[in-house]
């Protein structure tokens, strides 16, 4: 039987995190339209579409993770009762690094865009457009750091609700302008894959106009003063962000490119293999756009009990987070479990690919529940600014554990594209079991009645 303060904070935590869910998922369909109407103008198109948003969306991930320190940061300062001037200085320092950061996201497509495309040996024309979507893509670099810093500052105040209609509007923009220039609609050009990547940096731009919009006319934001006059960059909140960032930012980034270098290995045993495996990976990620929302729900909850010294809420607040990630893995785990055949008729109805994409559902439905475990725990974590050890525990795991074992039970035993599976399964075991351990011992004395 849950205890009435559990069950509390469980309903916080859910009110706190649906708009983010929202967002997320709004956020992650803008590469679902860009990829959908690639779609429309060939195979080719498509593949140089896919290869240049793999390109782009690894670097993507690590300059996410370095500004997902903003709202541990802020939370923990509300939570502390301190002034929104200091918010506002330390926010204006993260915005400074935003645009440095992004120029260097844009600087280093520009540089290393090309001799990464060459190494894949695609087809000229497939490689070709793979560059052009990337030149189109690259001015969204900025954008997107500046939307990462505003963002994370939004929900450590509660205001979810911005992040969610900034991704919709976001969304409604790539669509229509991808169209547009895709297909060279009402007298504009038609630019092929570079079109939907110019659509989703003016997206990426618009996002920014909302949330500047939103920074001037809520209450909780606007008392920021982010444009406060003769206001100077803190150097000390900046190294702050760094501190707490660059693990975050090890943590994704090493993830990241660990599904990625399992869709290369997949590659070895054929396309019919790498088309389940594909349909199998995308179902498991929109799904983990729900845990991975909990957990920035719960490191906003975690921060501000830990900036008022509650240490008993952190405790609370944490296990709640952890509680409600382990409840949808159950769920999602089920579903893949018993409805496969559904799941799979969603995405394609090619006899080749259909059993295969079941049978990968099957770990896949294992592998959601480890992954949910450590999105949630890894956000408590964040809450208390609990970053290096937890760099340490998932790099070990996805790189030590993970990896290693996907490429020996793949290429050096019977399993076959299963054992790439396998190895995913393991890493994220580990990395939920470190992680969960980790927290529960920095709050063990703290736990509450």
């Amino acid at each position: 039987m849950l205890s009435a303060a559990l069950r509390a904070e469980l309903r916080a935590n859910l009110r706190l995190a649906w708009p983010i869910i929202a967002a997320q998922l709004s956020f992650v369909s803008m590469g679902t339209v860009d990829t959908m109407l690639a779609g429309r103008l060939g195979a080719s198109a498509l593949a140089a579409v896919a290869v240049g948003a793999n390109i782009f969306f690894l670097i993507f991930v690590m300059f996410m993770g370095l500004f997902m320190a903003v709202s541990p940061v802020v939370a923990q300062g509300l939570g502390a009762g301190r002034p929104a001037r200091e918010t506002g200085d330390f926010l204006r320092a993260a915005l400074v690094l935003a645009l440095w950061a992004g120029l260097l996201w844009a600087l280093t497509i520009v540089l290393v865009g090309r001799p990464v495309l060459s190494l894949l040996e695609l087809p000229a024309a497939t490689s070709r457009d793979a560059w052009h979507y990337l030149l189109g893509i690259a001015p969204s670099s900025v954008a997107f750091c500046f939307c990462f810093v505003l963002r994370n500052s939004a929900e450590a105040h509660g205001l979810t609700r911005v992040p969610l209609y900034a991704g919709l509007v976001g969304l409604v923009v790539n669509g229509l302008v991808g169209w547009l220039l895709l297909f060279g609609k009402l007298g504009l050009p038609a630019l092929g894959p570079m079109g939907t990547g110019i659509a989703t940096s003016v997206a990426a731009w618009v996002m920014v106009l909302v949330y500047l919009a939103a920074y001037r006319r809520l209450p909780e934001l606007r008392a920021l003063r982010l444009w406060r006059p003769g206001a100077a960059a803190n150097a000390a909140a900046s190294r702050e962000l760094i501190r707490i960032g660059l693990p975050i930012a090890a943590i994704l980034t090493a993830e990241a490119s660990l599904f990625l270098i399992g869709a290369l290995l997949m590659a070895r045993f054929g396309e019919d293999v790498v088309a389940a495996h594909q349909v199998a990976i995308n179902f498991a990620s929109v799904s983990f756009m729900v845990p991975l929302s909990v957990g920035l729900a719960t490191t906003v909850r975690v921060g501000l009990a830990a900036g008022a010294g509650d240490a008993a809420a952190v405790a609370l607040r944490g296990r709640a987070g952890m509680l409600l990630g382990i409840a949808f893995a159950a769920f999602s785990a089920s579903l893949m479990a018993l409805a496969p055949e559904l799941i799979v008729g969603l995405y394609t109805d090619a006899d080749s690919v259909r059993p295969l994409a079941v049978s990968f559902l099957a770990y896949a439905a294992l592998f959601q529940i480890a992954d949910c475990i450590q999105a949630t725990a890894n956000g408590a974590l964040r809450g208390i600014k609990d970053t290096r050890l937890p760099m340490l525990i998932t790099v070990t795991a996805y790189w030590v554990v993970g990896l290693p074992l996907a490429v020996g039970l793949a290429f050096h035993t019977a399993v076959g594209p299963a054992g790439v599976w396998w190895g995913f399964i393991a890493g994220l075991a580990v990395a939920a079991s470190g992680l969960s351990v980790r927290f529960l011992r920095r709050t063990r004395a703290r736990n509450p009645r």
